[in-house]
């Protein structure tokens, strides 16, 4: 069995102190993909380096205190790689990927859209080159699962006030449609809608600071584990932890029948 793990962190500083950390410990995770760290190395203490036996690897932001991707893991990879190779995506500390054998474990964390016009664009641009790289992987020959938070939410299903959000960033119609190509044209596959393709099944992964939205479950899935097919197939369970708050997401895990 292979367990992964992805967890938008909202400040990995800040989640240690809520916990998380100890959490990890009692996970049995194989991976466990990070997003927004909001951090520089020289942040972090050796725990948060390596936690529970993993070792850490890391795609900071140039600017401190913002965006980054991480990976825990048990195993030593062939390769790492950081970013897409586009300078000005690659200063946000976006993207890492882990690399054995045939296959690939990706840590991705898309543009939010939400503080106005200029990161709107910024993330259609990022949306852009990362199709053209979704088509480039899934064209290798490899197995891929890239956990991240993907800043949209792809139907209705996948937030509760779908009717207020359509004209807000992580639910316009461009985005769900470049999801929805995603899927159907590169022939990727949401894992965890495959395992509970129930419609009426809320499973939202991030609720607004703002309000009541906890209380009252008003919340968005925006945070996915996407795969090549044939791992996919393999997917025998997911899960999305709600009993402890370490961030404004919540963590998804997905067990999958593969040996490393």
């Amino acid at each position: 069995m292979l367990r992964i793990i992805s967890a938008n962190l909202n400040g990995i500083r800040s989640a240690t102190t809520k916990g998380f950390l100890s959490w990890i410990a009692d996970q049995q995770a194989d991976f466990i993909c990070l997003q927004e760290l909001k951090a520089q190395a020289n942040d972090l203490t050796s725990a948060m380096m390596t936690p529970a036996g993993m070792k850490g690897y890391f795609h900071f932001a140039e600017k401190k205190g913002y965006s980054g991707v991480g990976i825990y893991t048990k195993y030593l990879p062939e390769q790492v790689i950081e970013g897409l190779g586009i300078p000005e995506i690659d200063a946000e500390g976006r993207y890492i990927e882990l690399v054995y054998g045939k296959l690939s474990l990706v840590s991705v964390y898309l543009p939010s859209g939400s503080s106005g016009d200029h990161r709107q664009e910024a993330k259609f641009v990022f949306m852009d080159h990362f199709y053209k790289h979704l088509a480039d992987l899934a064209h290798r020959g490899r197995e891929v699962v890239i956990c991240g938070d993907w800043n949209i939410a792809h139907q209705e299903i996948d937030l509760k006030n779908w009717k207020g959000n359509l004209k807000n960033s992580g639910f316009l119609p461009e985005e769900r449609a470049w999801m929805t190509a995603v899927l159907n044209e590169l022939h990727w596959v949401d894992v965890y809608r495959h395992l509970h393709p129930d419609t009426t099944a809320e499973a939202y992964t991030w609720w607004s600071n703002r309000g009541q939205a906890w209380a009252k479950n008003v919340g968005w899935r925006i945070d996915y584990q996407v795969a090549t097919k044939e791992i996919a197939k393999t997917a025998k369970f997911a899960s999305i932890y709600k009993d402890e708050r370490f961030s404004d997401h919540a963590p998804l895990t997905i067990d999958y029948d593969w040996t490393m």
